[in-house]
């Protein structure tokens, strides 16, 4: 009897070939379409594009409402956290909670032993009988940074055979199948926010009342003109202060308690030690010491080699072998042992 698998098919080209090569290597493949907010999240125009590539490949289809788990999980936190002065990473937060949590739930339900996505990345397990998250074959595309707090249980019903590829050979794939989707362009990297303007999607979801302008001040408190409300802002914003200060200035601080953003010098952003919070650890079960590790702080940062140590139960230390730029509260930071994905967690603070 073949292995059942679950594809998460957005219309894009990376799950339709996901679905494919699945197929090719003789699992039993259901693809579900996720609804999670509007058009560009899992809306109909994607359901549309994933049932004509479910039907060319002859499996089927089914289009699945994940809006209130992702209202939930994903649009309240991601408004609470930029309330809160800081710059929340939801494609983390709804990998976890929604493509994987919520996708396994139904996957039982059709009796499938596995789900797969169209993630660059591989999954591997490790001599230590750990599950853990390798890079994929390309760097250009390689989506771990994004994964690091899937569960050993996640990680052991999921399938990512799109990681062993080239982006480009992923598009002839497509072509060669004759799949309608070869040639369409990437998702942007918020979906549920395509025009991009966060502050304007804030002022309209948020739950919470918004704290509204207050002052732009240096680091010792001179007020320097008024801002727009810290959902505007991000650590390392240069863009819209629209402050005569007749030189470059940014974003070094936001201060939610005061409603202040602090504003300085490039130079103040480079830091060489950040803390982070919320660990979560893969290729291990715990940080028993201190460990080096190549860390990135972002999604396109190249990564920085540092030693992290434990300074709490759930508080970690990162000390930067060089200085990185501009350590951005509620952010990501992904530890790396090699090619596998070590843990992570949330920055919570830069220490310079």
């Amino acid at each position: 009897m073949k292995e059942r698998v679950v594809v998460g098919m957005s219309g894009g080209v990376d799950s339709s070939v996901a679905a494919l090569l699945l197929k090719e290597r003789g699992y039993d493949v259901i693809g579900v379409t996720m609804q999670f907010w509007g058009e560009g999240c899992g809306g109909s125009s994607a359901a549309e594009d994933a049932e004509k590539v479910a039907g060319i490949l002859e499996i089927p289809h089914y289009v699945m409402d994940f809006r209130e788990v992702f209202l939930r999980e994903v649009v309240d936190y991601f408004t609470r956290e930029y309330l809160q002065g800081r710059t929340p990473n939801p494609c983390v937060v709804c990998n976890r909670r929604v493509k994987w949590e919520a996708l396994l739930e139904r996957s039982r339900q059709l009796g499938a032993e596995y789900i797969a996505t169209g993630h660059y990345a591989r999954i591997d397990r490790l001599e230590n009988g750990r599950y853990a998250v390798r890079n994929s074959v390309t760097a250009e595309k390689d989506q771990t940074y994004a994964l690091y707090n899937l569960t050993q249980e996640q990680l052991k019903r999921t399938l990512m055979p799109v990681g062993e590829y080239e982006k480009a050979r992923i598009r002839e794939i497509a072509r060669e199948a004759g799949l309608p989707v070869a040639q369409k362009p990437d998702s942007q990297e918020i979906c549920f926010i395509p025009d991009h303007d966060y502050a304007g999607f804030i002022e309209r979801t948020a739950r919470e009342k918004l704290s509204g302008p207050g002052n732009f001040v240096t680091r010792d408190g001179r007020v320097l003109g008024r801002h727009r409300g810290i959902s505007h802002y991000t650590i390392g914003q240069r863009r819209g202060l629209e402050l005569p200060m007749g030189h470059r200035v940014f974003v070094t601080e936001i201060r939610p308690e005061t409603n202040e953003v602090v504003v300085g010098e490039n130079e103040e952003l480079f830091v060489d030690r950040a803390v982070c919070t919320d660990l979560h650890f893969m290729s291990i079960e715990d940080l028993p010491s201190e460990r080096r590790v190549r860390a990135k702080i972002r999604y396109n940062h190249a990564g920085e080699f540092c030693t992290v140590k434990k300074i709490g139960e759930d508080l970690a230390e990162c000390r930067f072998e060089g200085k990185v730029r501009a350590v951005t509260p509620g952010q990501a930071v992904v530890f790396y042992d090699g090619e596998y994905v070590l843990g992570g967690g949330t920055l919570c603070q830069a220490r310079p």
